[in-house]
């Protein structure tokens, strides 16, 4: 992943950025047709649609901007002016699940559970690879991970595991509103378990095969 950021220059990471934002709400949409349960960090979102019915796209931008001002909190006068484009970048995220999710009204509903578990896998392979483009180019984090990074700064503690806790966090939040408020688990199911669990699996192959294909180029 260092070698696209080094290769590329800036409008072609730009462009790379915001094609893999794409690819990650296209992912997240079909997650949500799926209606197995979207992944951790969309399932906040996810819960504020089904719960009071703001639209998911304007519920992820809210969710962005109180993660920013979480990270104000959290870094106090460590936070860094740069980290408020996570707001725009999140506007922008927002209008992209808005319109993956508008597309996703024209496919069919499937009721079949193998083939809803299938949409589930295709969702995790868009988002891995959505977070395949759009890390590399090392532009500007989402909300979602800068709050993360936050907390490992400010605590100390690796980042990954910082994920692992933050992860459980917005499913438990999630889980519970959904069962207070619909009596039923809502935006959480059994895809944001195999989301929790496999999109780290996925990228690590695509960052592999990446790898073979770039020493194959050097090598020739």
């Amino acid at each position: 992943m260092e070698t696209i950021e080094k290769t590329r220059s800036f409008p072609n990471r730009l462009i790379c950025y915001f094609v893999g934002l794409f690819i990650m709400t296209a992912g997240i949409a079909i997650s949500v047709k799926s209606n197995l349960g979207v992944s951790p960090v969309s399932s906040i979102p996810y819960t504020v649609t089904r719960c009071w019915g703001l639209e998911m796209g304007k519920a992820t931008i809210l969710f962005h901007c109180v993660l920013v001002l979480i990270q104000v909190l959290i870094l106090r006068k460590r936070f860094q002016l740069k980290s408020l484009l996570q707001i725009p970048v999140g506007i922008v995220f927002g209008y992209f699940t808005t319109f993956c999710n508008y597309l996703m009204t024209f496919a069919p509903t499937v009721h079949n559970f193998a083939l809803r578990i299938g949409m589930c896998l295709v969702s995790i392979v868009l988002v891995a690879i959505g977070i395949f483009f759009y890390m590399p180019a090392n532009i500007m984090p989402l909300a979602g991970e800068g709050v993360m990074q936050a907390v490992s700064e400010v605590t100390k503690i690796a980042f990954p595991k910082v994920k692992v806790a933050f992860d459980l966090t917005m499913v438990v939040i999630s889980l519970t509103t959904c069962l207070l408020v619909l009596h039923q688990f809502g935006s959480v199911g059994i895809g944001t378990i195999l989301a929790a669990v496999l999109v780290g699996v996925v990228l690590g192959q695509i960052m592999r095969i990446w790898a073979t294909i770039q020493k194959r180029k050097l090598a020739q």
